[in-house]
């Protein structure tokens, strides 16, 4: 076992496989538990879709974020309602399989759970809209463990425009800038996929720690208002942020020429590389969120292969390394908390009482 800049490795001889620490920024897990009425199931029973316990062990993976995401159905009263269903599924998925999975919290925690042989989990809000535009809904879901949001989902909510409003395309809200200056105090990771291009801007700005786009792809290999802009790519970039190239086949190419292919993906990741360098890729499959998926990467247990097309593509070690689990456990060391009882809420917002 090796350490370089804090990546997990482990290197055995060079007759054998190199065994990568893989992380994937984005899966849609805990939605399908409520959607499919599997809430009584767990990771280790689920079967069917992209993602299971034996899947993710099969791949390898040594970091996941889990998404919650509120459908567009439920918004309208039931948003925080059904996030903290999902936190629960989340937690109880952890506290019960406590040998495979280890919960990321804090900067020191990815590193401890990797060195244990276990996945470190993330949790993730997709979409601000359970937060009800109440910055105390924020900090409620810290003490919960979510450590990254993405501030929209297609459409507006109270934090900004989506990608969806092409129509207005407004940036940040009053209560959008909030949040980002609280989620750069408190430690958490801002996450721009799905935000307006105006929005996006606006998070360059104001934010002062690295972001992330856990789930969008090269728009110049594929115009899909999902997908970033050169400008864009070079931006988050600049913040020290990272790019986790999205699975899904409507962003990697036009369907309706051709079926996406692992290939296809993999122009993805070398085309970032070259516009953002090589700090600022990694994966964010959408797995159980996309109801297709490119040929050779049909389930989360695939993705170990997408390491073998950039050794193909002539990469050196120390860079597939970055691109699949390395850059993003950086991001995560850097941004979060040291420690996960590290208390960060503020006392402005109790001063008058």
């Amino acid at each position: 076992m090796s350490h370089c800049e804090g990546i997990y490795v482990v290197r055995i001889t060079e007759n054998e496989v190199i065994t990568l620490y893989i992380f994937d920024a984005h899966i849609d897990t805990l939605l399908r538990f409520i959607e499919e009425g599997l809430e009584g199931q767990g990771l280790r029973m689920l079967t069917g879709g992209h993602v299971s316990l034996e899947k993710i062990q099969a791949a390898g993976i040594g970091g996941q974020i889990f998404a919650v995401f509120v459908p567009p159905r439920y918004r309208q009263g039931l948003a925080l309602h059904k996030a903290l269903q999902m936190v629960e599924i989340f937690w109880k998925n952890m506290e019960t399989l406590p040998d495979h999975f280890g919960v990321i919290q804090s900067s020191e925690d990815v590193l401890t759970w990797a060195n244990q042989g276990k996945v470190g989990a993330l949790l993730s809000l997709e979409g601000g809209e359970p937060l009800q535009g109440e910055i105390s809904h924020l900090h409620l879901f810290y003490r919960l463990g979510v450590r990254a949001i993405t501030l929209t989902w297609n459409h507006r909510n109270e934090l900004a425009d989506g990608v969806g409003e092409r129509d207005t395309a407004y940036g940040l809200s009053r209560f959008g800038c909030l949040v980002v200056e609280e989620m750069n105090r408190l430690g958490m990771i801002i996450d721009v996929s799905h935000l307006s291009e105006t929005g996006f801007w606006d998070v360059i700005k104001l934010s002062k720690d690295p972001i992330m786009a856990s789930h969008s792809n090269a728009r110049v290999l594929r115009d899909h208002p999902r997908n970033l802009w050169d400008n864009q790519i070079k931006a988050i970039a600049d913040t020290g942020g990272v790019i986790g190239v999205n699975f899904c086949p409507a962003f990697v190419t036009d369907t309706d020429k051709q079926k996406a292919t692992i290939d296809h993906l993999v122009e993805h990741i070398c085309y970032l590389v070259e516009v953002g360098g090589s700090n600022s890729v990694g994966l964010g499959s959408d797995y159980d969120g996309i109801t297709e998926t490119p040929i050779g990467l049909e389930d989360i247990s695939t993705v170990g292969t997408l390491s073998q097309k950039l050794r193909a593509k002539g990469y050196k070690e120390d860079v597939i390394e970055k691109i699949m689990g390395g850059n993003f456990q950086r991001l995560i060391r850097q941004v979060l908390p040291k420690k996960a009882s590290e208390k960060r809420f503020c006392r402005k917002y109790f001063d008058n009482i």
